[in-house]
């Protein structure tokens, strides 16, 4: 057994071997990757200036809000960093765009310092300090300072001081990632404008925050941990580092790379189930500035920064500005738990992951009482599960009114939910029913994980069970005739499945239930093979509240299909887990992400990692984009196209080499469905030259909100 931290329980890995096997990516061997960085602020900058208003000095798009002004660090450091591969290095036209910036920000202060807290959907929130554009703001002075014309200097230094002279009053409250964030820019703000105490107020409530860590590397924001909110302290305390050099935050540095590398899936996502505050994620977490100050972080840095280029990603300019500007260098240690069998304790055995390769598993026993805050989500939602192939299938977080995610239930489920439209629900009705266990402990022997549970006064369990030949099982018991119901909740990953009795079911925007008489046993879903007990039903759409609306209101996207499984005459149900063969090709396949491609004026595209998928936008009829497949032999070839399709997406027609081929394709379904359709454009003779593809949007469905397209896989097979 080795711990990864001194003196405490925290983070520890027992019996990891067999490292996997990294995808092929650039050669990170150390940290930083200053060329690399350099290149990717450069490239970031150019589309940043575009979006701004000349006339106004603002950023972004509308409705305007004061966060389109972060952009003002990336760009001061693009300004302000020599380098040969940086041609924005003291450039005039990029000094006086920051500017601009700066001046917008002042314009728009109230008299306290403030700006309205807008979201992008236009809602409020009241009027804010906001500290991400505040500590951004003046990161960008401190870099410019000097060269900014005497008038833009001093309209610069009057907003700033007002707003900082507000940001020193949340010094004295409790600790949080706001004021954390604040204290950050506190000491900046008190070294560039001679504020002296303000350093040695932000210097103290630093303190405060390095105290109020937990042991297992994170701070809790209620009971446990969060990941997603965790990484803006770490961000805030490496860039206070940075500035302050103050060797008492390193060792909360330390703990905190060592928990995030923890809590890591093979993908580079991290496990939701022990998250207080958001649901998963997909896609790699490349971490924060803080990362850069211990081996720990770096290595995760390194590790996660290599996966996201392999994958085809792009550093953005901020994330590349903060690493050059703030980040520290040095030796690193690889993430410990990425063989092939690695068992991972989370804080006091309050969590674990556990891998045993091609699965991997996490179980919480972080339990509490369901807060009465929207921010903090129920912990109720409790096993998380990860296959190499496909990625997480169940699990994905918590939320709140949701009792069909729960893990355990004692009583009618119907009686907690969200209404439609209701912006101060309460959280914590008195009804009955138990969605939140009242204690939790967890047992790891043998390979076999267990989580014993007390869910309204009964003992309830689940446990793993991999079999000889691969598969997975969920084993979950509970007294019979109590009513207790377990539930299996998975990961929206397609918009369709199949009864073990042979019946297709769409997933849309009605609510559907399932009974087991139409199941017949089981499902295939998205490549998984579901065996459930006798008395299990399936429901759809179990939705996700949404603290960041004011409604509560959530798309299909993160929706769960949940497996209720009854306690009625039984006290054990066994859920079976079989991955189904990945279909084998005969032919030619081609990622649309990775092949040559131009697109129409007024149009853009984006590289969707998470959904597989190479994106075109614009919202015109007509916009098109052309991809370019490799030379192939000279013959007749059926052409085949695999797209994503969702609510807002397009009528398209093909093209290749200059001829439509095919029936115009309707993209549009309700929600996102990721695994999409997979479409024939009967046969093409190609001559053995270049092959241009080309999709053109040619009209919207009438129920769709847009005319995007999203295409996944172009695929070639030879015809008969």
């Amino acid at each position: 057994m080795t711990k990864a931290t001194s003196g405490c329980l925290a983070v520890v890995v027992i019996s990891a071997t067999a490292a996997v096997a990294a995808p092929a990516a650039p050669a990170l061997t150390a940290w930083p990757p200053r060329d690399t960085l350099v290149q990717s602020l450069a490239a970031g900058i150019e589309p940043i200036l575009k979006t701004q208003d000349e006339a106004t000095g603002r950023f972004g798009s509308q409705p305007w809000i004061c966060n389109d002004q972060n952009v003002l660090m990336p760009l001061a450091a693009a300004w302000a960093i020599e380098h040969p591969d940086n041609p924005w290095h003291h450039d005039a036209r990029l000094l006086k765009a920051i500017a601009a910036g700066g001046r917008a920000l002042v314009e728009d202060q109230d008299a306290t310092g403030r700006w309205i807290f807008r979201k992008k959907d236009n809602s409020t929130w009241g009027m804010i300090h906001m500290p991400w554009t505040y500590s951004r703001w003046i990161r960008a002075y401190v870099l410019v300072r000097e060269a900014l014309e005497p008038a833009d200097r001093e309209t610069w230094e009057r907003g700033l001081r007002l707003g900082f002279t507000g940001i020193r009053k949340y010094m004295d409250g409790h600790v949080h990632n706001i004021p954390c964030h604040h204290a950050m820019g506190l000491y900046i703000a008190g070294q560039a404008l001679g504020e002296p105490e303000w350093c040695a107020a932000a210097k103290a409530f630093m303190g405060k925050v390095v105290a109020k860590q937990d042991p297992g590397g994170f701070w809790s924001e209620n009971f446990g941990p969060v990941i997603g909110y965790n990484e803006v302290y770490v961000d805030a305390l490496g860039a206070y580092y940075h500035a302050s050099q103050d060797d008492s935050v390193l060792e909360a540095l330390r703990h905190s790379a060592q928990f995030h590398a923890a809590v890591l899936w093979p993908d580079g996502s991290a496990a939701p189930c022990f998250d207080e505050r958001q649901i998963y994620h997909r896609g790699i977490r490349l971490g924060s500035v803080g990362f850069t100050f211990t081996p720990e972080g770096r290595g995760y840095l390194l590790q996660q920064l290599g996966k996201h280029l392999a994958a085809g990603g792009k550093v953005g300019a901020e994330w590349a500005a903060s690493m050059l500007l703030y980040g520290g260098q040095g030796d690193s240690i690889a993430p410990a738990a990425a063989g092939d069998e690695a068992t991972v304790w989370i804080g006091n055995r309050d969590g674990l992951i556990q891998r045993r390769k091609p699965w991997q598993w996490a179980f919480s026993a972080y339990v509490c009482p369901p807060p009465k805050s929207r921010w903090i989500q129920d912990r109720h939602n409790l096993v998380d599960i990860f296959h190499d192939r496909l990625g997480l299938v169940i699990g994905g977080g918590n939320t709140k009114l949701q009792p069909w995610w729960s893990t355990f239930t004692r009583g009618v489920c119907s009686l907690l939910q969200h209404r439609p439209g209701d912006e101060n629900p309460d959280f914590r009705p008195a009804i009955d029913l138990t969605w939140v266990p009242e204690a939790a402990r967890l047992e790891d022997s043998a390979g076999t994980t267990r989580l014993a549970l007390t869910c309204g006064g009964q003992p309830c369990s689940v446990q793993t069970a991999v079999s000889g030949d691969g598969d997975l099982a969920l084993i979950y018991e509970a007294p019979a005739g109590q009513g207790i119901e377990a539930h299996v909740p998975f990961l929206n990953r397609g918009r369709r499945l199949t009864t073990a009795a042979g019946e297709v079911v769409r997933l849309g925007e009605d609510d559907l239930v399932i009974p087991s008489e139409r199941l017949g046993g089981g499902f295939d879903y998205a490549g998984l093979r579901v065996g459930l007990p006798a008395g299990a039903s399936l429901r759809w759409p179990a939705r996700q509240h949404d603290p960041y609306k004011k409604d509560g209101s959530s798309g299909l996207g993160a929706a769960k299909l949940v497996a209720v499984l009854p306690f009625t005459t039984q006290s054990r149900c066994e859920v079976t887990l079989h991955v189904t063969p990945e279909e084998v090709f005969n032919g030619k396949v081609f990622e649309a992400r990775d092949l040559p491609l131009a697109f129409s004026d007024g149009s853009y595209t984006k590289r969707l990692d998470d959904l597989g998928s190479q994106f075109l936008g614009g919202g015109q009829i007509g916009q098109w984009m052309r991809f370019t497949l490799p030379t192939v032999p000279a013959g007749r070839y059926e052409l085949l196209g695999e797209f994503v399709t969702a609510y807002t997406y397009g009528v398209i027609q093909v093209s290749a080499n200059g001829r439509a081929v095919g029936k115009p394709f309707d993209a549009y379904t309700t929600g996102v469905d990721p695994e999409g359709e997979r479409v024939s454009f009967g046969t093409v003779d190609l001559t053995g030259g270049e092959t241009v593809i080309e999709v053109k949007v040619t009209a919207r469905n009438a129920q769709a909100t847009n005319q995007s397209i999203s295409v996944r896989r172009w695929l070639l097979r030879q015809a008969e």
